[in-house]
């Protein structure tokens, strides 16, 4: 991959973030909430209400607006929270590394268990342990989250008592309470993953096995470890990595479900307490920092697809 390429992409990264920052900014415009009312309340008088007005400059041009919040999110100020007067960065940055860890420890197990899961279905395939997989991966693509969730709460917190049902403890305060917490939350998500995941390296490497590169790698003497993992998993692993970038702004944003069961205050949670407050600068740092997160997953798939296949050039 050459460095042309790699800023080529960072500058990509930019331009698509520069147009989510307007649309975002352009949604948010149009939303039914003052923000002078939201901050002071509906009994403010309206000298107050103007005078807050004129401060935040929300008398100026919609165009000059933006670009006054947009220099601002290039110094990481996203503004006061509507909601509660505080900065907006700080509170979306600690719930975004709440879900981040969340994805991360899913991310991990899924990783753990889908790959082997999918290895022994493809080079056992028709038998008793393909049929095991395949079934297992099906029930956990159709279960929704929410029935995962409760169930996982039914039977590990409330009759085995094993691990705390809900909350949030970080792991800089007590290690060994906050993994206890993640716990629950970990397996809901990992299980939709594991299920995903373990199909798509089952039906890959299925195809890989049937290649003629891989035939010919058989007919010089390899042995099946050595064709297996020296030659075909490399390569059927390959849309596993795509599926992992997108997994990310899955588990950031697509897992409020399993937020709010679990009451984990990760940034999906945050996002949707903004929105029902109608709290407009938390809803911006919100949608522009799960963007950009994805924006970097994605960048970094790509990296992986390059260093995993020599093959593939980025021009």
């Amino acid at each position: 991959m050459s460095p042309a390429y790699i800023l080529k992409r960072i500058l990509l990264i930019g331009y698509t973030l520069l147009v989510v920052s307007l649309i975002v900014f352009a949604i948010t415009q149009i939303l039914p909430a003052d923000a002078a009312v939201m901050m002071l309340g509906e009994n403010a008088t309206p000298d107050a209400l103007a005078a807050l007005r004129l401060k935040m400059g929300l008398n100026d041009p919609i165009w000059m607006q933006y670009l006054h919040w947009l220099a601002g999110v290039l110094r990481g100020d996203f503004g006061l929270s509507m909601r509660t007067g505080q900065p907006v960065a700080p509170a979306m940055l600690e719930a975004l590394g709440r879900s981040l860890l969340l994805a991360l420890f899913s991310i991990g197990l899924m990783l753990v268990l889908a790959i082997p899961l999918g290895i022994i279905a493809a080079v056992r395939r028709g038998r008793a342990a393909d049929l095991g997989v395949s079934f297992l991966s099906y029930v956990g693509v159709s279960l929704p989250e929410f029935v995962t969730a409760t169930l996982m709460v039914l039977v590990l917190a409330d009759w085995l008592q094993w691990l705390p049902a809900t909350g949030y403890v970080p792991l800089t305060e007590d290690p060994l309470r906050g993994l206890r917490h993640l716990v629950l939350p970990v397996l809901t998500v990992s299980m939709i993953l594991i299920a995903h995941v373990s199909r798509m390296v089952r039906s890959e490497l299925v195809d890989v096995l049937q290649s003629d590169y891989i035939r010919a790698a058989r007919l010089k003497g390899l042995s099946n470890r050595q064709v297996l993992f020296k030659h075909a998993l490399r390569n059927a692993l390959l849309p596993t990595i795509t599926i992992v970038a997108l997994d990310v702004g899955y588990l950031l944003g697509g897992v409020i479900v399993v937020e709010e069961i679990f009451a984990l205050p990760g940034i999906g949670r945050q996002l949707i307490v903004a929105i029902q407050a109608r709290d407009l600068p938390s809803i911006q740092a919100g949608a522009l920092i799960m963007a950009t997160t994805y924006a970097v997953a994605n960048f970094l798939a790509d990296v992986a697809y390059a260093w995993l296949d020599r093959r593939i050039q980025y021009d």
